[in-house]
């Protein structure tokens, strides 16, 4: 299983650098899970459900969150709904959305966990 893991996706910069080449990476890599961090794809800051649609329907298999993900209102219609989207574990645990999700691709389970640092 190769999984690949994008850092912060920034803006619709980021986006399209995505779109132009994430296809040719996965095929150039072998690679069979993407891991892509969504907290700032709307606009340089948060995640909307227009954005999160579009980072899946690219292919990538599970968007993590932090603390800037909260910037777009919009995230907490669509947080609690779906298991391709994980924001921090370590969040107090009344904040909406889940601390991790195991997705199976392949005939493997993966699960997928993030936890926030602070220094």
């Amino acid at each position: 299983m190769r999984i690949l893991c994008i850092g912060d996706i920034v803006g619709k910069p980021g986006r399209n650098y995505l779109k132009q080449n994430l296809n040719r990476i996965i095929n150039e890599q072998s690679i069979d899970f993407i891991i892509a961090n969504g907290e700032n794809s709307a606009g340089g800051v948060g995640i909307t459900k227009e954005m999160f649609d579009e980072l899946i329907s690219m292919g990538i298999d599970v968007i993590t969150l932090g603390n800037h993900s909260w910037s777009k209102k919009e995230v907490f219609d669509f947080i609690d709904n779906t298991d391709r989207i994980v924001r921090p574990a370590n969040y107090p645990m009344n904040t909406p959305g889940a601390g991790y999700t195991i997705i199976e691709k392949k005939g493997i389970r993966i699960a997928v966990i993030i936890m926030f640092g602070r220094v």
